[in-house]
């Protein structure tokens, strides 16, 4: 259904929704020339609205964005450094995230609390504000409404990243072209809820701040929190959606009738960032998709296929190309969730393994091939009920080990 009530964009790159521009430069907190700092730019107040990180310890970035987001529903800019997370950075670090914000509006000519900032990098290392404060003053003379203001805002938000992260559609609402525009990093301690990472939605659709907030919270559920890549959850996940209202559309409500074209488009917009995110987990070789049907609920279901992509033994069978389905059942078997011992099918793309919870005799040498594969399709049918659900991951490698083990470095 989904496919047929929006137009996936595929231009290399990301169609800037109107009234958005947006702008990366390299300002000096990597050590490489990589981008480390970007914006995005609203030329009016766009209804916004967010989810973030449910680790405790949370970085003083999303701290102030979130308290922006309370004080007034609109941002006119998102501003984002990689190379530094500033988390647990006490006084100096909610001081350095509130000074971002107040330079980068100055620089804009709005108010403060219309700018939300982000980090991601190291925890517990301070910020070099000489160097990002001179990075944001340089920021809105970059500032570009095309493709290439897109590219290098999104190289400036990559840590571990080995490719960008962007997704794009097109929406026709009360006869009006509408785009939906995402971009995303994270690589590395990614798990729900929602990840390590930092996602950014922008539209041109006229909608609410209030309905925005539901529908970016639902889809959330549907995508970044059904991703995982080595099961830590970081201190700066973020997802921030803005709105410029200016595609010329009616504005949404619940009951308008392209409202299901929105949904259905920022959906395939934040699942294609969140498989993005686990294909390129750190050190990985190869998407799993794993989806969980005949549950007796959607939640049931949910927990069942984050179990299976989250088992490290299912991840580093998929990396040896093992056709070891009992690490599958048994990840089943312990998601604290109903399931019939009894009645439990298992696939591997359309490889029957399981059936009845009996074992199926296959031919392992067309299994290996298979599992040899980039993307890897694992299918559970628990047959007791119409709950269903997809999740995404990685396989777990070596060099997952060595980029972790030298992450400071």
């Amino acid at each position: 259904m989904g496919q047929q009530l929006f137009t996936i964009v595929q231009d290399g790159g990301v169609t800037t929704p109107k009234g958005f521009k947006a702008a990366g430069l390299h300002c000096g907190l990597k050590k490489t020339d990589r981008n480390d700092l970007g914006v995005i730019v609203c030329e009016v107040p766009a209804a916004a609205a967010a989810v973030y990180t449910t680790n405790l310890f949370q970085a003083a970035p999303l701290q102030v964005t979130r308290e922006s987001l309370i004080a007034g529903r609109t941002l006119r800019a998102m501003l984002v450094n990689s190379g530094n997370a500033n988390a647990c950075t006490g006084e100096q670090g909610e001081a350095d995230a509130r000074e971002m914000q107040s330079r980068m509006a100055e620089a804009l000519g709005v108010n403060k609390n219309e700018v939300a900032v982000a980090s991601t990098g190291v925890i517990g290392v301070l910020l070099n504000m000489e160097k990002v404060n001179a990075g944001i003053g340089k920021l809105p003379s970059q500032l570009r409404d095309d493709v290439q203001g897109a590219e290098e805002f999104c190289k400036a938000i990559l840590t571990t990243d080995l490719v960008k992260k962007v997704s794009c559609v097109s929406v026709t609402i009360d006869g009006r072209q509408v785009t939906i525009a995402g971009a995303a990093k994270g690589s590395g301690m990614i798990h729900p809820n929602m990840a390590t990472m930092l996602g950014f939605v922008t539209t041109d659709a006229a909608i609410g701040s209030e309905l925005l907030q539901q529908a970016l919270s639902e889809v959330t559920n549907l995508s970044f929190n059904m991703i995982t890549v080595d099961g830590d959850t970081s201190t700066n996940d973020m997802l921030v959606a803005m709105a410029s209202g200016l595609a010329g559309n009616r504005e949404l409500t619940g009951n308008h009738p392209d409202y299901a074209a929105f949904f259905a488009g920022l959906r395939h917009v934040c699942q294609e960032l969140a498989k993005m995110i686990a294909r390129d987990g750190e050190g990985a070789t190869k998407l799993i998709e794993t989806s969980v049907i005949g549950a007796v609920s959607d939640e049931a279901a949910q927990a069942i296929a984050k179990t299976i992509i989250g088992s490290s033994l299912v991840k580093s069978a998929i990396y040896g190309a093992d056709a070891n389905w009992g690490r599958i059942i048994a990840a089943v078997g312990r998601a604290g969730q109903p399931v019939n011992v009894n009645t439990v099918d298992i696939r591997l793309g359309d490889i029957l393994v399981l059936e009845q919870s009996s074992p199926v005799a296959f031919d392992e040498d067309i299994a290996l091939e298979y599992l040899k594969g980039d993307t890897i399709n694992i299918h559970v049918n628990l047959n007791m009920g119409s709950g269903s659900a997809l999740a995404w991951g990685c396989d777990l490698t070596y060099e997952y080990v060595r980029i972790n083990a030298a992450y400071r470095s």
